[in-house]
């Protein structure tokens, strides 16, 4: 069941990368004509890691064996979720002269909301996949999500040109350090012996 389930979100969450990853060449290839907002750019790399680490998550699920029609409701309102965040970043097609700053402000509220909703739905995805045995709980998930959370709400709640410039940042930042200070931890443990 795992791989036909898998093959659909797969396609949702391949979609979303798509949307993300073509925003950012089209900004690259009509850099003369659009107006490049970096908080916007730095979005899109923190999608990206958003996705690549849900898609790899999603794997865990290969070792459930009692499928159910509401895991597959659940885990695919997920994705599609996922898709919605991303195609609140860039427009389906780019006009000559875009504004990157207007678009992704005129745009901020969805993005926020579609970003709060993924990480509240993370939670009980993650939840489950350890109540049912198939990943523990990985260590810092908890002030992980209190963060995504918590520049969600923020971004949410004002449109303090400055603020919204810091977002992007703190995402990135709290996305990479739950990432990578396990792995460095992992290796300097391996050293150490």
């Amino acid at each position: 069941m795992f791989d036909y389930f898998g093959v659909f979100v797969s396609i949702i969450f391949g979609l979303a990368l798509t949307h993300v990853l073509r925003g950012l060449a089209h900004l690259i290839q009509l850099r003369r004509s659009c107006r490049v907002y970096w908080p916007q750019v730095m979005w899109s790399l923190v999608l990206v890691l958003f996705f690549a680490a849900a898609w790899w998550g999603m794997s865990w699920w290969r070792g459930l064996t009692d499928w159910h029609f509401t895991w597959f409701v659940f885990l695919a309102f997920y994705a599609i979720n996922a898709f919605m965040w991303a195609y609140m970043l860039y427009p389906q097609e780019f006009p000559e002269r875009m504004d990157g700053e207007a678009f992704f402000h005129g745009n901020r509220r969805p993005f926020f909301l579609f970003m709060l909703a993924f990480n509240l739905l993370d939670i009980p995805e993650v939840m489950v996949k350890a109540h049912y045995g198939l990943r523990p709980v990985p260590a810092g998930y908890s002030l992980l999500q209190f963060c995504l959370c918590s520049v969600a709400v923020v971004g949410l709640a004002t449109d303090n040109r400055r603020v919204q410039a810091a977002l992007p940042v703190v995402a990135l930042a709290t996305v990479l350090g739950y990432e990578l200070l396990p792995a460095i931890g992992h290796i300097a443990a391996a050293g150490a012996r």
